[in-house]
């Protein structure tokens, strides 16, 4: 029972920590091509932004895999 709870909690951090960033990403991507289409001249400045926050949305994906990682070292 235990462990179904820890298994159940392990996949609900996972999918909730994934889902946030990849809606995140996306609306970021579209965002920026939005930008880049209307003044292509920003291409790199607006290029560099995207990397970067792309980079910091990942990571919160990553943390909630730890946490599973971390939840399902418990067994």
């Amino acid at each position: 029972m235990v462990e179904g709870m820890i298994a159940l909690g392990a996949a609900l951090a996972v999918a909730i920590a994934t889902i946030g960033p990849g809606i995140g990403q996306g609306n970021a991507a579209g965002k920026a091509m939005e930008s880049i289409a209307r003044q292509p001249e920003a291409a790199g400045e607006i290029r560099t932004a995207l990397i970067l926050s792309l980079a910091f949305m990942e990571a919160l994906t990553i943390y909630g895999l730890l946490i599973a990682f971390l939840l399902l070292a418990k067994f």
